[in-house]
């Protein structure tokens, strides 16, 4: 067994498919549009479905906004320089809600931000892993 993808349902597609792919650097891999059922369905990732969990975002086109509730935590993504990252992306308008710095009780480096439906993603810093796992 293996994770396939995470499920996000999103307000707006084309800004979606911006931050993913444009702030955090993933690929669109596929993208259909279900008439019958009014939604559109893309997935996004670093690797091919077949290799790696992507996510898939879900449009749905008659909903104009989502509750999250408070059991999502977030979605991580590794990085080889947190600071260098972050930079990169509020230099092209990705929102910063966590610093990148150690984290709570240890010393893996970690910075938050959101996506443009308020998806918490976290950074962590693959060279300070070493003493977390």
């Amino acid at each position: 067994m293996r994770i396939l993808h995470t499920m996000l349902r999103v307000r707006n597609l084309e800004k979606s498919l911006w931050f993913y792919t444009e702030i955090l650097g993933m690929s669109l891999l596929r993208k259909k549009d279900y008439p019958s059922g009014q939604f559109t369905l893309a997935f996004v990732g670093y690797g091919k479905e077949s290799e790696a969990a992507v996510i898939e975002l879900t449009h749905n086109w008659d909903t104009k906004e989502y509750d999250l509730g408070n059991a999502y935590g977030h979605i991580a993504i590794e990085v080889k320089d947190i600071y260098e990252t972050c930079s990169k992306i509020e230099m092209n308008k990705g929102k910063i809600t966590r610093q990148p710095g150690p984290m709570k009780h240890g010393s893996t480096l970690i910075a938050f931000l959101e996506d443009p439906d308020g998806y918490k993603i976290e950074l962590i810093d693959i060279s300070s892993r070493k003493d977390e796992n």
